[in-house]
C-alpha cells in the first residue's frame, strides 16, 4: 500500500478542498493518506512517504505563501532528491505564473514530479476541478 502525505496551507479554503478530494481519489484507491499543514511536515518526514503533494494558493504577486508554506517548503526541498511529488494549488488571479515557478523549482531540485504543469484550479473547485483532483489522488496512489 501507497503512503502519501498531502502537504497544504490554504488562506480561503478552495487548496484545502483540493487537498481533501486529492486524499478522497487517493484512499478510493488505496492509499494510506495523511493530510499535513506545513508545520506538521519537515524533511525528516520526507523518506515516511512513497509519494508527496504539496499545496499552496497563488498568493500576492503569483508567489507561495511567505508565512507558513515557502518556509517549510524550502527546508525540505533539498530531501526531495528522486521523491515522487505533485504539486497543485488555486488561483484567483493571474496565469499560473506561481505554478509554472514551482514546477521548475521543484524538477530543478532532483524530484520525480508527476506532472510538469502541476494542477491549478482558478477559485472554488468546481465539479471539473474536484474530479481532476480526485484522478491525481487515484494517480498519485498508482504511480
Amino acid at each position: 500500500m501507497h503512503k502519501i502525505a498531502i502537504v497544504y496551507w490554504s488562506g480561503t479554503g478552495n487548496t484545502e478542498l483540493m487537498a481533501n478530494c486529492i486524499a478522497a481519489g487517493a484512499r478510493d484507491a488505496g492509499a494510506e493518506v495523511e493530510l499535513l499543514s506545513p508545520g506538521q511536515f519537515s524533511a525528516a518526514d520526507v523518506d515516511k512517504y512513497q509519494a508527496i503533494a504539496f499545496g499552496c494558493p497563488a498568493m500576492g504577486a503569483e508567489q507561495l505563501d511567505e508565512d507558513e508554506f515557502e518556509p517549510m517548503f524550502s527546508s525540505v526541498e533539498g530531501a526531495l532528491s528522486g521523491k515522487k511529488v505533485a504539486l497543485f494549488g488555486s488561483y484567483g488571479w493571474g496565469d499560473g505564473q506561481w505554478m509554472r515557478d514551482w514546477c521548475e523549482r521543484t524538477s530543478g531540485d532532483g524530484a520525480d514530479l508527476y506532472d510538469e504543469e502541476g494542477l491549478m484550479v482558478n477559485g472554488t473547485p468546481d465539479d471539473e476541478g474536484e474530479a481532476a483532483c480526485q484522478a491525481l489522488g487515484q494517480a498519485l496512489a498508482a504511480w
